[in-house]
Parts: structure tokens; sequence; C-alpha cells
């Protein structure tokens, strides 16, 4: 990063990472650090460990952490089963070349029917039973399991042949499955999600006519293979569909938090389009990056926070290049103010299993670029700031080793008994308060960066169960381009056992301007709180 900086570049996107357990030992923060006081802004992916709550990595408040989420376009396959007089067709997504006279009905088979008799289930799966923690239950259950996943050498190709087969997720690639299919013969494959993997359907350049199908649609179809000795049905892929409903919606793979190392800063910061990206891709591998495929594509279909990450640095790249003057700490608040938590179906955005997504998904939401040059408001960090922060985690850590200097040019010494604030009075878009008992008061300051004079008055605009929230003061005015204004946000427990779990809600300030009603900056900031602790 050092390099990058001394060649002058305005924005570093870093779709790497890995978990810490510390600020002090992570190379990105330590890095990161030193770009954000030379003016640089730094944009990292939150990683593709979700859904697993605390999963979320480069969480450094200097960082600005991106996670990713559908767009409203995909790729959809169709499979139709059952008579011509009594068929039902159910939608998945698929990049397959190849497709299947629609109308032309093949026998279909479900894979746990179609396993080589020859093949002991132990072997076949890869499974060592002997050291195996699980319970006899569990591997009875992994077993039966495993006898859908279409692994290499499993199938039988006197009952594969001329079929449709219908696999499960899961262990090895989604792709290699289908050649693992269409080297026992079989025609195409139906690739059914799992209850773990839910609603979660990736596009994938399946080498077979290949449909993959979420859990909740798979059950109309699983339940129509053990319903009848000889069940047909057919696959047909089309082109891409625009204006899909809802969207965005979290993708599963998408890391969540809480912040694992300080959970009084919520991360990630922001969600973006992250799945089933068009991108510019490299012939020196092939479009699924597995040694059997010899394709090669200039562009391909992509998904992963290293996806959405690049789209939130181009938008850091628009607002840099409209207000060369910015702070790192003010593009990154215009961003995160100006987002997003609604979908386009009149609803909230949801997470893979169709459920609410939480700021532990999508941070302060989904990524605007129009609005996010002009937030009208922003929070402002300093390198004092965080350094400050820094020592409130580490009160006697002396000097702190990481590049804060002080307006003398020597490094930053953090002095035991001195007042540097909590970690959650990080001057930051977002407010998070874990271990919240009987209340707390957190403190923000907010830059003027609109037309003057202004006057901006604040509402819960969603109210934390158990949890009373009180801003203070209730209006702020500002005079002139530039100007700051503190405000402080009490938090006050009134049911702790309906905040014993992490709680959601949102402030807003809004624009009230007598001379120009269209001039109506929104500035939202997420909370989250809950009572217990750990």
């Amino acid at each position: 990063m050092v390099t990058a900086v001394e060649d002058g570049v305005n924005v570093l996107s870093l779709s790497v990472g890995g978990p810490a357990d510390d600020y002090l030992s992570d190379p990105i923060a330590i890095g990161a650090f030193y770009a954000v006081q030379k003016g640089v802004i730094v944009v990292c992916s939150a990683s593709n460990s979700g859904p697993q709550p605390g999963s979320v990595t480069n969480v450094a408040p200097w960082i600005l952490t991106v996670g990713a989420s559908t767009m409203d376009r995909d790729f959809p396959a169709y499979v139709t089963f059952g008579g011509v007089t009594s068929s039902m067709t159910i939608k998945g997504q698929s990049l397959s070349n190849s497709t299947l006279p629609q109308g032309q009905r093949y026998a279909m088979i479900n894979a746990k029917n179609a396993n080589a008799a020859n093949v002991p289930s132990e072997n076949s799966y890869h499974l060592d039973l002997h050291r195996s923690n699980r319970s006899d239950v569990d591997l009875l259950a992994l077993l039966r399991a495993c006898r859908t996943l279409c692994f290499p050498g499993s199938l039988d190709s006197d009952k594969v042949r001329g079929k449709i087969v219908v696999c499960t997720r899961g262990v090895n690639a989604r792709v290699e499955k289908g050649l693992v299919v269409k080297q026992a013969g079989g025609v195409g494959m139906v690739l059914c999600n799992d209850a773990g993997n839910g609603e979660d359907v990736i596009a994938d350049p399946h080498l077979i006519a290949a449909a993959h199908v979420s859990y909740s649609q798979c059950i109309n179809l699983f339940n129509y293979l053990g319903s009848t000795d000889n069940p047909v049905g057919y696959i047909t892929a089309s082109d891409a569909r625009l204006g899909v409903k809802p969207a965005p919606v979290m993708a599963a793979f998408s890391s969540r938090g809480p912040n694992p190392i300080t959970p009084q800063i919520l991360k990630p910061d922001i969600t973006a389009p992250g799945v089933s990206v068009i991108a510019a891709y490299s012939e020196a591998v092939s479009p699924t990056e597995l040694s059997f495929d010899d394709r090669r594509v200039p562009y391909n279909i992509m998904s992963g926070t290293s996806m959405s990450c690049p789209h939130v640095s181009g938008i850091v790249g628009l607002i840099k290049t409209k207000y060369p003057d910015w702070t790192p700490a003010m593009i990154k608040s215009a961003i995160m103010t100006t987002a997003i938590t609604g979908d386009n179906d009149s609803g909230k955005i949801r997470d893979e299993t169709g459920a609410a997504a939480t700021p532990f998904a999508y941070g302060s939401g989904h990524v605007r670029s129009v609005q996010a040059l002009d937030p009208g408001l922003v929070y402002d960090t300093t390198s004092a700031d965080y350094a400050d922060f820094l020592c409130a985690l580490r009160p006697t850590q002396n000097p702190i080793p990481l590049p804060v200097f002080g307006d003398d040019g020597k490094p930053r010494a953090c002095s035991q008994g001195a007042q540097y604030g909590r970690p959650e009075d990080l001057n930051y878009p977002s407010i998070a308060v874990p271990c919240l008992s009987g209340s707390a008061t957190v403190r923000r300051r907010v830059k003027n960066v609109g037309a003057a004079p202004c006057r901006y008055a604040v509402i819960v605009t969603e109210a934390l169960a158990g949890v009373k929230v009180t801003v203070y003061p209730p209006e702020l005015s500002f005079e002139s381009y530039g100007e700051e204004r503190e405000f402080t946000v009490r938090l006050e427990v009134q049911d702790a056992a309906a905040a014993a779990n992490y709680v959601f809600g949102s402030i807003e300030w809004s624009e009230e301007s007598e001379s120009d009603p269209d001039r109506k900056h929104r500035v939202r900031s997420p909370i989250v709180a809950k009572t217990t602790c750990g």
C-alpha cells in the first residue's frame, strides 16, 4: 500500500482479507491506516464466509467494508416436470450454453437412485467414519445426503444414460457435478439446494444443460420424483431477465457482523451488487477455474464481495473527482448515510432465506451512487479521532504501533488515566452499543457540505425493541459550508429482555428548507444495541 500511495493513487480497492484478532496485527488494517492518513480511501471486501455471524473481515473503522447483494437481473433456467396435462415448472439459474428442446420430455432420476452399485458409500463419498466425531444418527443422515451429491465416479451410467439427474449442492464444485452427470451419459442436471443453502442460487457456466434451483422449489421436484415410477421433464434456459423482484437481496456468501474485533463499530459498512456480475476475465484460465474445463472467455459472470467492492471503489472515485478536498472519512460517510434499506418490491432488503436482513448483513444499506454525490451532511473522522479510538482500546500502549503522528511529527502515545472516550464515541456514520446497561450516551458531530444557511431536524426512523432513543439537540442549524455541529444519542433500556439479543433501528437528519422545498437531504444512521455482553 505504501508504494501505491507514493505513486499518487486516490483510491485503493482491496478484494482480499482474512480473519484477525487485533488491528495491530492485521497487515491490511495497518497499511490502510497509513493510506488514510495520506488522504487515500481504502475500500475492502467483507469476505465470502457468510451467513455465519461475526464472519466479516477488514473491520477497521478507517476501512470502507463492502458486503454483496443481488441486482434486479438474473439468468433464469426453467425445469418443467410431469405429464403434458399435469406439469409443473420451477425456476432456477444457469449460464449453460446448452438447453434441452422445449416440450421434449426426458426421463428424470434422483441421484440417490443412480449410484453405482459396485462402489461402497463410505469410499465413494470420501468419508472417514472411524475418525468422525459425529453421532451414528448424524453419520446416517450425512451418508444419505452424500448419496445425492454426484461425486466423481458415483453414478451408474446404465441408470443415468439419456436422463436428467437431480443432484444436491455441497462438498464438490457445482459445475463438476454436471460433468459427473455428463460423463455418466446424462443429458441434463438439476442442482438442488439443501435446507442450509436455502434460496441462494448461482448462475454457473455449466458443461451440460442445467439449472440451479432453491430448496423451497426443489421440494416440489423431490415430491414428484417420489410419487411416480417414470418421472419426466426438461430444462429450458433463457436470456437474462431484467426487473427481477425482490432486489436487492443479500447474498448468502456475504460475510456478516457483528464486528469480531470491536463490536462498537458496525460492520460491514455498505452493500453493493456482487451476484452474477459481468466482468472482464483472463483467458489464461477457464470460466470455472476447474482443471477439466478447457473453455476460454474474455468475459465471465462472477459473484462475491470481490465483485461488490470494485462497485463501491468506482463510486468513491466519482465522489473524489467532484470533491477532491474531501477526506476518506467524508467520502465514506456520504456513501453510508445515503444508502437505502428498502427493495424494489416495497419491502425491506431480505436475506437468502427470504427473511428481513439486518445491518449485520448490509451495514447502512445498499449503495446509491447519485445520492452519495450530494449527502448534505457528513461525519468526518480525523487521525486524532482514530488515535483516541485506539487508545480507548489499549490505554497503556505507548507509543501506538501504527503510523499515528501528532502535530509535532512524533508518534502518538497513550497515557494511562487520560480521557480517550469509549470506542463507540468514534465519530462514525453508524452507531453500535453492545453490553448496554441502564443507559448510554454516544457523541457524534456532522459537517455541512450542502448549501447554507440550512437547518436539519432529527427523527427516530426505526425504533429499537426495548430501547428508547433520544437525540439532543433535536435540530441543528448551519450558517456556512464546512461548519460542524455536535449532538448526542442516548440509548435507554426499557425492556432488557426484549433487547437481550441485538436489536436494530436508525435515526435520520432531514433538511428543512422554507426557501427551497425541493432541497431535502436525508442523512440516515443505523443503530444496533443489545443488553447482554459477550
